[in-house]
């Protein structure tokens, strides 16, 4: 497996709620001495109050580009993404049953190199910003699609502690051989 792009490689680190999509990034940051991209819609929701609206989702979704454009400006050789832009999508048409053009079109400019899909096999762990404990099944099912219909190189990856950080570890190996 070799990445798509010159330097450089862009891994996103995606999946459904409280499957350890953030830790996995920064294990994978500090494992490869690469930077990562942190979830920008955790910052904008600590303070938010009240329902998401459409606007917070563009918002959220003008928030992770602006991180991830500002860490590409220093130049690494690999970026690790906790999510992408996708979210958003995932999210738009999950609460409000449409997707903003500008954000779909941006999806389609937006290349990584690899995607690594997080399995829902972790516990579930509360949070004041997740929302759906018992739709798991679904969202990673939603996340499965979504990858698809942008032909996204993607791996699901399971396993509980030590195991799922060996085994995401094994498939960046791979990617950068």
């Amino acid at each position: 497996m070799q990445a798509t792009s010159n330097l450089p490689i862009k891994i996103a680190v995606v999946g459904p709620e409280s499957t350890g999509k953030s830790s996995m990034a920064k294990y994978l940051a500090q494992t490869f001495n690469g930077l990562m991209v942190p979830e920008y819609s955790r910052y904008y929701c600590a303070n938010l109050n009240r329902e998401y609206s459409m606007q917070d989702e563009l918002n959220m979704f003008y928030g992770q580009v602006a991180l991830e454009e500002a860490m590409l400006s220093t130049e690494p050789t690999l970026l690790v993404c906790d999510t992408t832009i996708l979210t958003v999508k995932i999210w738009c048409d999950h609460l409000f049953g449409e997707t903003p053009e500008e954000v779909k079109n941006e999806i389609r400019n937006r290349a990584y190199d690899f995607y690594l899909l997080m399995d829902i096999d972790l516990p579930w762990e509360d949070d004041p910003l997740r929302d759906f404990p018992e739709q798991r099944e679904h969202f990673l099912s939603v996340w499965t699609q979504e990858l698809k219909a942008i032909d996204a190189r993607y791996e699901l990856v399971s396993g509980l502690g030590t195991q799922r950080y060996l085994r995401a570890k094994e498939v960046v190996l791979e990617l950068l051989k």
